[in-house]
């Protein structure tokens, strides 16, 4: 009995709670950084303080007991009030502690995004972030991330979601490209040029809108699809095919002269940029404090600006 009073309760729970919601004693392990043998300790340790089982193990199914849920559920409560007193207790409210895993695209999260990052984390010396590029969808739990920044995606109703700011785009090309066909003067000229497609985005049609004037639905077949925006802006340079993308990725190209801004008085809908993150009764001053960053500054980054529709 003595043994059991040295164990970390707190710590059990956890354990629990994240077993649950990754669905695996596995998965949770790996989420967790530590072995699958430590966790099925904790779990056997959890049952052995409250005298009751909370999983049904067999093969290839892990499930939840009565007594399971009843405690996960308690267990979530608890963790949530641990963490607000974490928060208040030993610190100051605007001194966050701790790690953020943060997923955002790789376009922004290498270029656009990493001053106010810095400045971020110099701010807060007590608080890590974990920066993970990637632009596929989000798993929150399988992937064990607090928030994600997400261009132009269909958000899950199931999270919480702030509209942050708009990401204008344009149609480019180069000279070299554009010498082979007959000039680009309305919508419907832009069919018969070679297109290089950004797949997340768009594939097979491209929407350009003018104030005054009905849509224009512009058909297309790309030569290149791509979910990355250098490589399409990259293959728009070398004369590949037309493309529409971020206005700010080629700013200085059409500046410059390297590509054109065809149309420019037609303009595909601007991508928003949202901040989610999973839904909860708690969140810890980390992930409020960089929330709040990033309300502030992402307008006001190069090739941003404030979304005209809010969410």
């Amino acid at each position: 009995m003595k043994r059991t009073e040295r164990i970390d309760r707190v710590e059990l729970m956890r354990t629990f709670v994240r077993i649950v919601e990754a669905g695996s004693l596995s998965a949770a392990a790996r989420q967790l950084n530590i072995t699958q043998a430590t966790v099925s300790r904790r779990l056997q340790s959890l049952e052995t303080v409250l005298g009751v089982r909370l999983l049904l193990r067999t093969t290839h199914t892990t499930r939840l007991t009565d007594d399971g849920e009843r405690c996960y559920q308690h267990a979530r409560r608890v963790i949530d009030s641990w963490l607000a007193l974490e928060d208040e207790v030993g610190q100051t409210e605007d001194e966050p502690v701790g790690v953020l895993r943060v997923r955002a695209p790789h376009a922004f999260g290498q270029e656009q995004l990493l001053v106010p990052l810095t400045q971020f984390l110099q701010r807060y010396p007590q608080l890590s972030v974990e920066w993970m590029l990637n632009d596929k969808s989000v798993d929150f739990l399988g992937d064990n991330l607090d928030c994600a920044i997400r261009v132009g995606a269909e958000i899950d109703p199931a999270t919480v979601s702030v509209l942050l700011a708009e990401v204008p785009r344009c149609v480019v090309a180069s000279p070299a490209l554009l010498a082979q066909f007959p000039a680009v003067n309305a919508p419907d000229d832009l069919s018969v040029l070679p297109w290089i497609a950004i797949s997340t985005f768009y594939q097979r049609h491209i929407e350009l809108y003018k104030e005054g004037a009905s849509p224009a639905r512009v058909t297309l077949t790309p030569r290149l699809s791509t979910d990355s925006l250098y490589v399409a802006r990259n293959t728009a340079l070398s004369g590949l095919g037309v493309a529409v993308v971020s206005s700010w990725t080629v700013k200085e190209d059409i500046a410059q002269g390297r590509l054109v801004h065809l149309l420019p008085d037609w303009q595909p809908v601007a991508l928003p940029v949202h901040l989610v993150y999973p839904w909860s009764r708690y969140y810890p001053a980390r992930l409020r404090r960089f929330l709040e960053m990033m309300r502030e500054v992402m307008p006001g980054i190069a090739g941003m600006r404030k979304p005209t529709r809010e969410k």
